[in-house]
């Protein structure tokens, strides 16, 4: 069975680059440009009153009307890179469009060029100020030589790229023109799973299309993104809406469309949506400064489940679950220890595992901060002068690539822990997937050795994952009895 993958929305063709396991693509949002401003404010018959346990008929047709106009297409021209071998796919295709795929293994045989050729994109955007500045996605411009923004009135523009930041893959864009439309902003932290939303976009190219239906959770972190707490949605959003926007029932733009979840690079009921308060904290940086600066604590964060909530004396499950704490990190400097679950960061409540890296994004390096930690069934405030994103970001990456690799997700026994097993050293699997899931290993194991290295802490299990070959034995205690596993890293 073919597994399923993240992939930006975008249209075939792009000029991008492809996310782990998926295809990324283009998109294209049309719109209807106007002369003056314009308040896009939604009619009643576009509104929604939030009565709990009762549900309530959405027309959006409002909202389509008096926001459409604020929604662009971009084009894009770029260069590929030069390809060696077989796996640039067919002359003429960008290596992210699915039709590649298909004529690599299917169609006729064909030489690649040996030399850079361009290709071609489309994406959407939306306007977020009357003067020509517009916000996208960072993926639909990135390696682009010529933007070209096009309204609904079918007015063209060249554009300048401001800023773009992959990491929250978010983009800046500029055009020269005056009293354009522009979307009223809305606020994602007032919404509700369950309550309707809409995009506008180009999906397959075909333009200012809309597309309705739920929040369907919040907070959602991501392969390959480390920080933001993706809105997931079931609107059809399809190769064409990457850079769109994802509006409410009141007619506010409360994120931009990013991913999709799918097998085929279609709709598949899974969409994703990068919160507009993310987005315009990052617009803000790139149009001060043309880059965005983060803060850093220097952990790794798992969420908690009730099992691990019960394990380390948790009335419920919630918080950070800290994994690992990087050397002379700011966290490790403050006092942070593996087995720690962080409840607090500045005064900020963290619920899920994936509100933590959002909520240290936004503190200022230098700055001091209060950490607050359930350790050992106590509660502590530990204060740590935050640090800045770069060297959090090569790191994160390869933490990313290590736990991929084996699948695992691991930590160190606590004291209690060690006293009731007897285990003098190893580590507790607190999740298996992939490479680990495949080979027989259980939440609840303890992994005692690697390739007959014993184990003391999780960063020296990184190293030897680092230094192994394919395949690997694993020394795991399960229940009263020890097992050698063979895995086949990934």
């Amino acid at each position: 069975m073919k597994g399923q993958v993240f992939a930006r929305s975008a249209l075939a063709a792009a000029v991008l680059t492809a996310v782990t396991g998926g295809i990324v693509y283009s998109s294209a949002g049309a719109a209807v440009a106007q002369t003056t401003p314009v308040s896009l404010v939604a009619p009643s018959s576009s509104s929604v009153t939030h009565t709990p346990g009762l549900a309530t008929a959405t027309d959006f047709s409002g909202i389509v009307e008096k926001a459409g106009p604020a929604v662009v297409n971009i084009s894009v021209t770029g260069k590929s890179k030069a390809e060696d071998d077989d796996s640039a796919g067919i002359p003429g295709l960008s290596p992210d469009d699915p039709m590649n795929e298909f004529f690599r293994r299917f169609g006729p045989q064909a030489q690649t060029p040996s030399k850079p050729h361009m290709t071609r994109g489309q994406g959407s955007g939306f306007i977020v100020s009357a003067d020509g500045l517009i916000l996208t996605n960072a993926h639909v411009v990135d390696g682009a030589t010529d933007v070209t923004v096009r309204l609904t009135d079918r007015r063209e523009f060249k554009a300048k790229v401001l800023g773009a930041d992959k990491q929250s893959d978010i983009a800046v864009i500029r055009i020269e023109a005056k009293d354009l439309p522009v979307v009223r902003i809305g606020n994602p932290g007032d919404a509700k799973v369950g309550e309707p939303v809409l995009a506008i976009g180009s999906p397959y190219g075909f333009d200012n299309t809309a597309t309705a239906g739920i929040i369907s959770a919040k907070s959602r972190s991501l392969p390959e993104d480390t920080y933001v707490p993706f809105i997931q949605t079931d609107v059809a959003v399809n190769p064409g809406n990457s850079g769109g926007p994802l509006f409410n029932a009141q007619g506010e733009v409360i994120g931009i469309n990013s991913q999709i979840y799918s097998r085929t690079g279609g709709y598949q009921g899974l969409s994703f949506a990068i919160p507009i308060d993310v987005a315009t904290k990052v617009q803000q940086q790139l149009v001060a400064h043309g880059h965005v600066t983060r803060g850093r604590l220097g952990v790794a964060v798992q969420e908690v489940n009730q099992a691990l909530a019960r394990s380390f004396g948790l009335e419920k499950a919630g918080g950070a679950l800290v994994s690992s704490v990087e050397k002379d990190s700011p966290a490790a400097k403050a006092g942070l220890q593996v087995g720690d679950v962080i409840t607090g960061f500045n005064g900020r409540a963290i619920e899920h595992s994936s509100d933590l890296p959002a909520a240290v994004a936004d503190a200022t390096p230098g700055s001091a901060a209060k950490v607050a930690v359930m350790r050992e069934k106590a509660e502590k405030t530990l204060s740590v002068t935050i640090g800045e994103w770069k060297v959090a970001e090569n790191d994160a990456k390869k933490a990313q690539s290590d736990q991929a690799k084996l699948g695992l997700a691991v930590r160190q026994l606590s004291p209690q822990e060690r006293a009731q097993s007897g285990i003098e050293s190893g580590l507790l699997v607190a999740s298996a997937n992939g490479p680990a899931a495949v080979a027989g290993i259980q939440a609840g194991d303890v992994i005692l050795a690697f390739n007959g290295v014993p184990l003391k802490d999780v960063e020296q299990l990184r190293k030897l994952v680092d230094g192994a070959g394919k395949n690997v034995a694993l020394l795991v205690q399960r229940d009263d009895s020890k097992i050698f596993i063979p895995l086949t890293l990934g």
